[in-house]
């Protein structure tokens, strides 16, 4: 047993609990007072949230680098698509655009930060900045050079704006010298980035 279980509780622990996690508690305790929700099932829904993240998109983009039916299937509708693996996007649609060699695509969302989470969880912070909002749309090829990209002047950059109802998700290109590789392999070459 480890010696925060041995009468010194973790450090965190000890801290006071902020004003939105005392009103996260409010309204959840609410919430199953009034038979709303179930404690049962608000503890399954916040692990249904917890285990979203960017392994799913990584796990996406590895069957569709390997199997070119899915592959298809998946550019066509990305949604049912991510239904197959077990992967519930819920009703939003979701948009899988594909880099080539002459196009780069890059997604943001103008209006607020609509994101992708059940693929990828938590959108991170500068996807949500109002400079990455506004810039990412009148210079893409800047702002992906801030990022480290460096585009090839003859490389189209496509941007893809997000909307309430429809998120996008890109399908890079496999890298080179995979061939042959598994998917849990090549999974792990995917970032969110």
């Amino acid at each position: 047993m480890s010696e925060h279980h041995e009468g010194h509780p973790h450090p965190e622990h000890n801290r006071p609990s902020t004003y939105y996690e005392k009103m996260t508690a409010a309204v959840l305790e609410l919430v199953a007072e009034k038979g709303i929700l179930s404690p049962a099932q608000i503890t399954h829904s916040i692990e249904v949230m917890d285990a979203r993240g960017p392994h799913l998109g990584a796990r996406v983009v590895a069957k569709a680098w390997s199997d070119p039916a899915f592959k298809s299937r998946l550019l066509a509708d990305g949604s049912a698509a991510c239904r197959e693996l077990g992967i519930d996007v819920g009703a939003l649609k979701l948009v899988v655009v594909e880099n080539s060699p002459g196009v780069h695509n890059v997604i943001v969302c103008t209006l607020c930060s609509c994101y992708p989470k059940m693929l990828l969880g938590i959108p991170p912070a500068w996807y949500k900045s109002k400079a990455y909002r506004a810039r990412t749309v009148r210079e893409p090829r800047k702002v992906l050079a801030e990022f480290g990209l460096e585009l090839e002047p003859a490389t189209s950059v496509r941007v893809h704006d997000s909307t309430a109802d429809m998120r996008y998700l890109v399908l890079p290109m496999r890298p080179a010298g995979t061939e042959g590789w598994s998917e849990e392999q090549l999974a792990e070459l995917v970032t969110r980035d």
